[in-house]
């Protein structure tokens, strides 16, 4: 386990049968969303810009490809430590193809392995890795939110598991639509 909160998952949650990617293009956050489309695409779902400060807060784990952050990296000097924009370089070359392309960086250089409240000092010390996590501390409406996260882990933590719990009621299905999976990582 990496550290992070429990919550309890609701059971009996109907899930689809089949994917659209259109529809997760139109609904889900961009890595070059700004501020303003992030507010509105979780507001879309009934969540706030709280919940979604605290739910991008998942971003203490895991990693991004270097498509996705390459932008930043190499051509935004007023939002990015250049210490942190150099140690990143390294590890993605300028050049896109491919295989540069599916290189993997983790999204919290410091604790990559640990759900703690690092992502939120991070964005603090303008080193976010992807352009959608740097607009969360970037002088807008949420600098609040993350100073708050990044002072108390317990409130990042408690926050996080009523807005898993909350986005998991976000357009359940219902009736026959979708099917109730036995094996939670596999369709029926």
């Amino acid at each position: 386990m990496v550290g992070g909160p429990s919550w309890t998952v609701k059971l009996g949650r109907r899930d689809s049968t089949t994917a659209s990617k259109s529809l997760a293009n139109s609904d889900l956050p961009l890595f070059s969303d700004d501020l303003q489309t992030l507010i509105s695409r979780f507001s879309n779902k009934g969540l706030s810009a709280r919940e979604m400060v605290t739910l991008s807060g998942a971003h203490t784990i895991g990693q991004a490809q270097c498509s996705t952050f390459r932008g930043r990296i190499y051509n935004n000097a007023s939002d990015i430590d250049a210490g942190f924009a150099s140690t990143r370089q390294r590890g993605c070359p300028s050049s896109s193809s491919p295989d540069n392309d599916k290189k993997l960086a983790a999204l919290d250089l410091v604790t990559p392995n640990s759900f703690d409240n690092n992502y939120f000092k991070n964005l603090i010390q303008k080193k976010g890795l992807l352009q959608s996590d740097q607009v969360l501390f970037s002088g807008g409406s949420t600098d609040s939110i993350v100073s708050e996260y990044s002072n108390n882990p317990t409130t990042f933590k408690s926050d996080f598991a009523a807005s898993m719990i909350k986005m998991g009621d976000i357009e359940p299905l219902t009736g026959s639509a979708g099917v109730i999976r036995t094996i939670c990582s596999a369709v029926n």
